[in-house]
């Protein structure tokens, strides 16, 4: 579900607006298809934000083992010499 929070106050004294997934999802920029992990904006933004099924990335490098199942899924044939 997309939240949003304050986030901060720059110097001149606007607030900043977090909007993000709880679910750890990217959200998507309606009109734009911008996707993000996270977006800060100024208060009273007309963005709106959706949920995407992309998860935010972890950071961790898949293992060898998490490389060849993906290429499986896409239909890549690991017996294949050509």
């Amino acid at each position: 579900m997309i939240q949003k929070e304050m986030f901060a106050v720059r110097e001149d004294g606007v607030n900043l607006w977090r909007t993000y997934s709880d679910r750890g999802m990217m959200i998507q920029k309606a009109g734009t298809g911008e996707i993000y992990a996270e977006a800060v904006d100024i208060e009273n933004n007309s963005f709106i934000y959706t949920e995407t099924d992309i998860p935010i990335d972890s950071g961790e490098e898949p293992t060898l083992q998490d490389a060849l199942e993906m290429l499986g899924e896409l239909g890549v044939d690991m017996n294949d010499q050509g």
